[in-house]
């Protein structure tokens, strides 16, 4: 496994992070083997939200994490609030409750690092900032960032928020790639240049924000895999040749696609499948060519000018 700086350099993390969001309904004997599965691997950065499960799945990991205490202090956990049923919310009374909901459910004082989850189209970045000072005066939190934002939504909370924002947790994947494919059509009527994000990349390269994408193996929005897809045969197709070529899974050349990227990007993958864990964490030392990365670039369907 690879490990890229992060939190002003100050951080060594792994360069493929876990979803927990599957986690909810693994047995204690299930939650042990992959936790303890994950940190040999590796992984030493944990993705969480308190919606997933219902809170559930902060739940399960908390108690795995405390039947093997001495993991606590090897690994990173992220947590995401903001989300409510029907409405999304930024008020420093949510934050603050969510926080210390998702530590009762971790079992824990404090957290590595909080996501605000998806924009809160009624935001106040005095109120949010506010949450944010009395979280990390109070230790319960150390690092902070965002998680579905644009540029100008994140220059918007910097108004008022003093703290670094690290983290921006985006959709992103071989078949769901405009952020980058609207990097090489610019000024072009094409598909392929339509700019959904502000050059949300270009930003948070020059911000020295961490991207982290998610749903790193889907296609759309939450559609499912592209693996076995015939939409996607032809890419399937070349990432099979690849992945032979590399000595890796089809899964870990998806993966190794986005890590060839100069960014230092830092996947979420939400698999619960430790073959699928340990094959990706492999995969996450393969550096491929530039000529194989355009090679799966363009069986994705992308064209270049």
């Amino acid at each position: 496994m690879k490990y890229i700086k992060t939190f002003s350099q100050d951080t060594e993390v792994s360069q493929v992070a876990l979803g927990c969001m599957r986690i909810g309904n693994m047995t204690d004997k299930e939650a042990d083997i992959y936790l303890s599965t994950a940190v040999e691997c590796g992984y030493n950065y944990f993705d969480h939200a308190d919606i997933y499960g219902g809170g559930r799945c902060e739940e399960v990991f908390g108690a795995a994490l405390k039947r093997n205490g001495k993991l606590r202090d090897k690994i990173i956990i992220q947590t995401k609030c903001g989300i409510r049923k029907g409405m999304y919310d930024f008020s420093k009374e949510h934050i603050l409750s969510s926080v210390e909901g998702s530590l009762r459910r971790l079992g824990l004082d404090s957290v590595d690092v909080l996501l605000l989850h998806r924009p809160d189209l009624l935001m106040e970045p005095d109120e949010v900032a506010e949450a944010f000072d009395e979280l990390e005066k109070s230790g319960k939190v150390k690092h902070f960032g965002v998680s579905n934002h644009s540029a100008p939504q994140i220059e918007l909370l910097k108004t008022s928020v003093k703290q670094e924002l690290s983290i921006n947790q985006m959709q992103l994947s071989i078949a769901t790639a405009s952020m980058i494919s609207s990097g090489a059509n610019v000024n072009l009527c094409n598909e392929d240049g339509v700019n959904r994000d502000g050059y949300l990349r270009d930003y948070c390269r020059l911000n020295g924000i961490t991207i982290q994408p998610w749903s790193p193996l889907q296609h759309g929005f939450i559609e499912g895999s592209f693996s076995k897809n015939e939409k996607y045969a032809e890419l399937n197709r070349t990432i099979g040749e690849l992945a032979e070529k590399y000595g890796i899974t089809e899964t870990g050349m998806a993966i190794a696609w986005l890590l060839r990227l100069p960014d230092k990007m830092q996947p979420v993958v939400g698999s619960t499948n430790i073959e699928r864990i340990k094959a990706v964490a492999e995969a996450a030392d393969i550096e491929i060519t530039r000529e194989d990365w355009y090679k799966i670039y363009l069986a994705a369907g992308y064209r270049l000018p």
